[in-house]
């Protein structure tokens, strides 16, 4: 018997995953599209069904985890312990129970960047610069944050959202990236985890058509890891996309605090 057919049907459930309980929000059909996918695992690979089966494991964590981008002390804890727990876990079954190497962070990739690498992190200020202010602006999503007046309060805000930033990275492509590209080309393995990432970061608050800059940034993230394998790059380019945003998101909420954007 074939198992290409399971296992591609198990990635399309495992997208579907995705887009129904994390996007949409739909958490019965979500579980019943996860339960779905786990079920087909058993007609796949030993060696795929073991690696994939962490994945789905992941997003049901995600499934019963409350996201959004309140920044209280309690709704830290709530979704900071089980976003840490999807990066951990598998980490440490792979690691340590599976004995390979697919999930992994490194930092460095052993030599200085390139010019065209740093000149890529400047174009990516700038077009976050113009791009940002439109997107949020007209699909409402800045509203998903709250920019309160204060230091104590935009530092806050700004830590919440580097620490997610960070969190993104070390999950869709160092973790889910790096457990698909095992199993699929990487054009497939690095769309899967676009949409994953996408429909987290949609229900966290980019919203309305939001989803398709988003999409396109996740697959460029997946594509730049692969060509440098440095994790470190793939979350300088990250945490300057979120610099420009949470200025962005200030100027939103109290225009008249930054008046530095032309968009």
């Amino acid at each position: 018997m074939s198992h290409k057919p399971f296992e591609y049907a198990s990635l399309i459930l495992l997208a579907l995953t995705a887009i129904v309980l994390l996007a949409l929000q739909i958490k019965l059909l979500g579980f019943i599209i996860l339960g779905f996918g786990i079920v087909s695992l058993f007609f796949c690979r030993r060696d795929f069904r073991k690696n994939i089966l962490l994945i789905f494991l992941c997003l049901a964590l995600l499934g019963i985890t409350p996201i959004n981008t309140d920044t209280n002390y309690p709704h830290t804890l709530q979704m900071g312990i089980p976003l840490f727990l999807v990066v951990f876990i598998p980490y440490l079954v792979t690691k340590y129970i599976y004995k390979n190497s697919l999930v992994r962070f490194p930092l460095h990739h052993g030599r200085s960047w390139h010019l065209s690498e740093v000149l890529y992190i400047v174009i990516t200020a700038a077009i976050a610069y113009v791009l940002l202010p439109i997107m949020l602006r007209d699909t409402g999503s800045y509203l998903n944050w709250t920019i309160l007046p204060g230091w104590y309060e935009l530092t806050e805000s700004y830590i919440g959202l580097n620490a997610v930033g960070i969190w993104d990275e070390l999950f869709f492509v160092s973790t889910v990236l790096g457990i698909l590209r095992n199993h699929l080309e990487f054009k497939w393995a690095n769309l899967t985890q676009a949409i994953i990432f996408t429909s987290f970061l949609y229900t966290l608050g980019f919203q309305g058509w939001s989803f398709i800059i988003i999409f396109i940034f996740a697959l460029v993230q997946g594509y730049i890891f692969k060509r440098t394998e440095s994790l470190l790059y793939v979350l300088a380019i990250h945490l300057t996309f979120d610099l420009i945003l949470h200025v962005t998101l200030i100027y939103l909420h109290h225009p008249e605090w930054l008046p530095i954007f032309i968009t």
